[in-house]
């Protein structure tokens, strides 16, 4: 028997989900007592705060676990898999690709089990149950429901909103609603939860006021480009990224991590600079409340925990020549960066990783990252970001596919470069102090020296890329350019260079600089071709073979 369409496949399951884990070792380690339907679960304010702790991570799972990677770093050109995922690499994603498909079903997982959870604490909520711990529940679903149709309208384009799960079981007829609408409700709905959330978090991990302001002025950024014409941006919706930018950045008290390689070491979660993560948690024998991603980025066993499956995973030469000091030159490129960004994200020959183990015939040493493959002119430059190493080098939270640090999904740095972009706006270039001082805030950071004289939409790009690759960021920036200069993400994309390359160090270990050859031998697949007609994802097969209506034009969820 043929089997119904994702999004009412979840939505049913949604209404009998029982809430196993909540969030953090709070929650995730103490299952509640009753379903989530049941009306006697939500007696108090702790059981509120353990049904919606599910949304923080069981929900995104799919999404995080291969999806992220795949969408925001191959299908961006940051990253590149030799044998592996080539339809993301080679930007021909497909209806059947299967990261396609499980970002999809990841994405309307959260919208569903956040309809459920508001319809929940409306329903439910106990006399015990504060007004406060009400709102707060709620807003926290409205917040993740509003970052899923985030990602969803950035891939997909036009998908339908959905606020009832109850009402959709019923509608044979549900369409897409158009982009313009979707961000529309988005920033209304972010809008309002910013109202809902306390200054300081309420459990370590849980969003604040500052982590909806800091989602609205991503949206704000963003949407200053949607139904743009003649490649300007809507200058009212520019001001409020500035705006929302600009108080997170002085209000919040958030700061940046002194030393940016600590983002990514042992223990990180939560720290000074998140704004919000997906809270993971080590959990031998559970599933879904792990982090499984470090398996597939770790490049060996031998820094790994059983898994380390990520050996033809690797930085491309395009992004490889973004850093600062990493010179083209008649043969290839050649040099060393001062950008501790590199070494905190991809590893190169020789570099060095005190914090993580590595195994070596007859022992154990502090990893140094081999040069192999010397006779075949290939190799590659491996993920450094999120691989925390051995067991013994988390304290003991680590297994096969079982990590349990937190994923960034939005950092203060962000708040920063989007201050830059906005004041930079559609102008050529920007000498605005403010925009100067904070672009570099985070390229000092990064050990790079002052920008002292103008900004430019090259420069800041190229400054997101550095921070942000590998964290499944650089996809959305080329959409919100897409937005409004198609042509120019086109450019960017079908530039870029995304084949095999060799790089050799001038010595072993700590090497002072790197020289980097394209692979002679292999010439295929090195660029792709971005246009109209595949530059966003294709709704997945399985989707449109149950409910033909996402074919039919979109309409406007506001217009009745």
């Amino acid at each position: 028997m043929k089997d119904i369409n994702t999004i009412k496949r979840l939505l049913i399951s949604l209404l009998v989900l029982s809430i196993a884990l909540g969030c953090k070792e709070d929650f995730l380690e103490r299952p509640p007592t009753d379903s989530i339907v049941d009306a006697s679960f939500y007696k108090n304010d702790d059981q509120v705060l353990g049904a919606t702790g599910l949304l923080y991570s069981k929900v995104w799972f799919d999404y995080n676990d291969k999806a992220s990677y795949n969408i925001g770093d191959f299908r961006s050109g940051t990253t590149f898999s030799a044998y592996n995922d080539r339809g993301n690499v080679l930007f021909n994603t497909t209806g059947t690709t299967p990261e396609n498909g499980q970002a999809w079903r990841a994405f309307f997982n959260v919208v569903g089990q956040s309809n459920l959870a508001i319809s929940n604490i409306n329903r439910y909520a106990g006399e015990a149950v504060s007004p406060a711990m009400k709102r707060h529940g709620i807003a926290e679903a409205r917040f993740m429901r509003a970052v899923a149709y985030r990602h969803l309208v950035m891939n997909w384009g036009a998908v339908p909103i959905i606020e009832d799960n109850l009402k959709i079981l019923s509608d044979t007829t549900i369409q897409r609603n158009t982009p313009e609408s979707v961000w529309r409700f988005i920033t209304s709905e972010m809008r309002a939860v910013a109202a809902d959330l306390p200054a300081t978090p309420i459990r370590p991990g849980r969003i604040t006021r500052w982590s909806a302001e800091g989602m609205l002025a991503r949206f704000y950024l963003t949407r200053a480009g949607v139904g743009a014409t003649g490649n300007k941006r809507n200058q009212m919706y520019l001001d409020s990224a500035k705006y929302y930018s600009e108080r997170v950045i002085t209000l919040s008290g958030a700061s940046l991590l002194r030393n940016y390689a600590d983002l990514f070491r042992y223990p990180y979660d939560n720290n000074a600079e998140s704004l919000f993560s997906l809270q993971w948690v080590f959990s031998p024998g559970a599933w879904g409340t792990q982090n499984s991603t470090p398996a597939y980025l770790a490049y060996s066993s031998d820094i790994a925990n059983g898994d380390g499956w990520g050996g033809d995973k690797s930085a491309t030469w395009w992004m490889i020549s973004q850093y600062e000091g990493i010179d083209i030159t008649p043969s290839g490129m050649k040099g060393r960066t001062l950008d501790q960004r590199l070494k905190a994200t991809y590893m190169l020959p020789g570099a060095s990783y005190p914090e993580i183990t590595q195994t070596i015939p007859g022992g154990e040493q502090k990893l140094i990252f081999p040069f192999n493959n010397a006779s075949s002119k290939s190799n590659y430059l491996s993920i450094k970001k999120y691989v925390t190493g051995k067991a013994k080098d988390v304290g003991g939270q680590a297994a096969q596919q079982n990590y349990g640090h937190d994923t960034y999904m939005l950092r203060l740095a962000e708040m920063y470069l989007i201050y830059a972009e906005a004041a930079l706006g559609d102008a050529p270039t920007t000498t605005d102090a403010k925009a100067l001082a904070y672009f570099n805030k985070v390229h000092t950071r990064a050990g790079l020296p002052a920008v002292e004289t103008a900004l430019n939409f090259g420069m800041i790009f190229k400054e997101r890329l550095c921070e942000f690759a590998m964290e499944g960021i650089a996809w959305y920036d080329l959409v919100s350019l897409h937005y409004y200069n198609p042509t120019k993400a086109y450019g960017i994309l079908n530039q870029q260079d995304r084949g095999l390359f060799f790089t050799e160090p001038d010595q072993m270990p700590n090497p002072t600089s790197w020289t980097f050859t394209k692979t002679s031998w292999a010439n295929n697949d090195r660029t792709i071709n971005a246009n109209a007609g595949n530059f966003f994802l294709p709704i997945p097969s399985a989707e449109l073979s149950q409910a033909p209506n996402l074919l039919k034009p979109a309409i406007d969820y506001y217009a009745k």
